[in-house]
């Protein structure tokens, strides 16, 4: 496994690991929208996360894992904005990383493409 695989893999796994161990955060994330409970989704969030992580840790899985963590991170954009719009009043160190989120979605689906490119 490269270096990057195993960092992806790594983020992957300890977001989908956080989903399941304290979801409560995650709930706040889950636009209304979405038809069921935000646990739901915060759960399949994280089990999508967890299976993407294994995806990417396995060679022979390596390049699709990879590329669904890349659309994985792009479906869940729309909880980023969603968070940035409702933490809009908070104090500013957490406003910053509410808007940190947003611009940083791009260079991690880059860097999940990337992966999918160098995989064997």
């Amino acid at each position: 496994m490269t270096d990057s695989s195993r960092r992806l893999a790594g983020v992957m796994a300890g977001m989908g690991a956080l989903h399941m161990i304290a979801p409560r955060p995650f709930d706040a994330l889950i636009p209304e929208r979405l038809p069921g409970r935000a646990r739901t989704w915060t759960y399949l969030s994280g089990v999508a996360e967890l299976g993407c992580a294994a995806a990417v840790a396995y060679p022979r899985t390596r390049k699709a894992g990879a590329l669904a963590t890349a659309a994985l991170m792009a479906a869940v954009f729309p909880a980023n904005v969603k968070m940035a719009r409702d933490w809009r009043r908070r104090p500013l160190p957490l406003r910053a990383i509410a808007y940190g989120r947003l611009p940083l979605q791009a260079p991690m689906i880059a860097y999940a493409l990337r992966v999918a490119r160098t995989a064997d």
